[in-house]
């Protein structure tokens, strides 16, 4: 079985966690607190290595707008700009249409239907290149887009140059979100964890040549960006082909990849909508603010807060990841009382981590913005927004994993 001797022990809680809550015999609170122990077990031994891969993923990221800010102010909001206003497009879509291998993998996984999860993998690569067509496309059209929008075309022409060097971005998001999913559902996720740390310290390097010592600016940033993924993406699948946890689970390519798209399109497209909608509007926001009489602080100040929000937004799609996956193994092995309890733990967990992730944001906010930029108006700006921005972060931390648990009951209907 894949997974070894960690994955009999997680079969083995689930099963005690589906009986203690099936034993009317004992009192609900004693019930409710021994389930909550060893659900809390399997959720952060999934959640932690999931947390800490997107954290360093978004990392990237943002280190590249960390580079790009210290070019000057126009940079800034020229990276933010394309960063938040146009890749985050792309990665909203692709990250929502690839929650639906992590969906169909983990009740294949419980089921005990390991050949499928290659396929599965497969087919949500092929449908996500695609996509990245016509996403590669618009793109190539981000400066008269975003100038026929009402962005200053100064930022415009700056942030076009910055989105051309993402567009090799967008197709390693296509085969890179089926396989963390596909992964996910086995319960690896400690080999993404190392690939991303490592893939960040090359990152940082190469940026920072890229940047100051070659001297390629903007597009530069963008290109190293677009490389780090690829190294991530290609390190990932070699671990696929050469572990023996994944020798039950990929069996090569197979031409069973092109079957049944249209389903799985209308499955994927269900759960990018869900996912989407809470990332989208922050790229509406940056849209926004490129409109106001002072577009470049506006853009600046809200990049800042974006960013912070973004790290709340990783934490709670790690706990999704999480989530989704003792969801749809509970479904699969045909434990529902396990999968709803499930549900309630990891919203209250989040609920709470995002509550003290927004105390400590007010607590420093004179001094974050130092972190990106420098300049005491920006600072300023950063500082009035805090609060707003911290009575958002929870909110925005449990969202993503209601609509991870809505994707579960969209696949038990498909």
């Amino acid at each position: 079985m894949a997974g070894g001797g960690s994955d009999a022990g997680a079969h083995g809680a689930s099963g005690r966690l589906e009986s203690i809550l099936s034993d009317s015999s004992t009192p609900l609170l004693g019930r409710a607190w021994a389930a909550a122990t060893i659900e809390l077990g399997l959720l952060t031994r999934l959640a932690a290595p999931a947390v800490v891969m997107y954290m360093i993923n978004y990392l990237m990221s943002m280190s590249t707008q960390i580079f790009s800010g210290h070019l000057g102010n126009l940079e800034l909001a020229a990276a933010s700009l394309g960063n938040n206003g146009i890749q985050m497009f792309a990665y909203g879509l692709m990250l929502g249409m690839g929650s639906a291998v992590e969906t169909l993998c983990g009740q294949a996984y419980g089921a005990h239907k390991y050949d499928m999860l290659g396929v599965y993998l497969q087919r949500s690569a092929v449908l996500l290149t695609c996509t990245g067509v016509p996403l590669a496309i618009i793109y190539g059209f981000s400066e008269p887009i975003l100038i026929f929008i009402g962005q200053s075309p100064e930022i415009a022409r700056a942030s076009a140059v910055f989105v051309y060097g993402l567009i090799p971005q967008i197709f390693a998001y296509a085969i890179n979100f089926p396989i963390q999913k596909y992964m996910q559902a086995q319960s690896i996720v400690l080999p993404s964890a190392y690939i991303s740390a490592a893939t960040l310290a090359l990152h940082v390097l190469l940026s920072w040549v890229a940047v100051y010592k070659v001297g390629l600016g903007l597009l530069g940033a963008s290109l190293v960006l677009s490389l780090s993924w690829w190294i991530i993406v290609a390190a990932q699948f070699a671990y696929i082909v050469m572990s023996p946890a994944c020798r039950h689970t990929w069996t090569g390519f197979t031409w069973q990849a092109f079957a049944g798209l249209w389903d799985f399109l209308k499955l994927s497209a269900a759960s990018a909508v869900m996912l989407c909608l809470e990332s989208w509007y922050f790229q509406v926001l940056v849209l926004i603010a490129g409109l106001l009489p002072n577009p470049q602080l506006a853009l600046d100040s809200l990049s800042v807060c974006m960013t912070l929000s973004g790290w709340v937004f990783m934490v709670s799609v790690g706990f999704n990841a999480a989530a989704s996956v003792r969801v749809s193994n509970e479904l699969g092995a045909g434990n529902p009382k396990a999968a709803y309890f499930s549900v309630w733990v990891v919203t209250g967990t989040c609920a709470i981590i995002s509550a003290i992730l927004a105390v400590v944001i007010l607590c420093f906010r004179n001094y974050i913005s130092y972190i990106f930029t420098e300049g005491e108006v920006v600072s300023n700006a950063v500082a009035d927004l805090c609060p707003l921005l911290a009575a958002t972060l929870i909110l925005n931390g449990i969202q993503p994993v209601l609509s991870g648990k809505n994707s579960e009951t969209w696949s038990m209907t498909w």
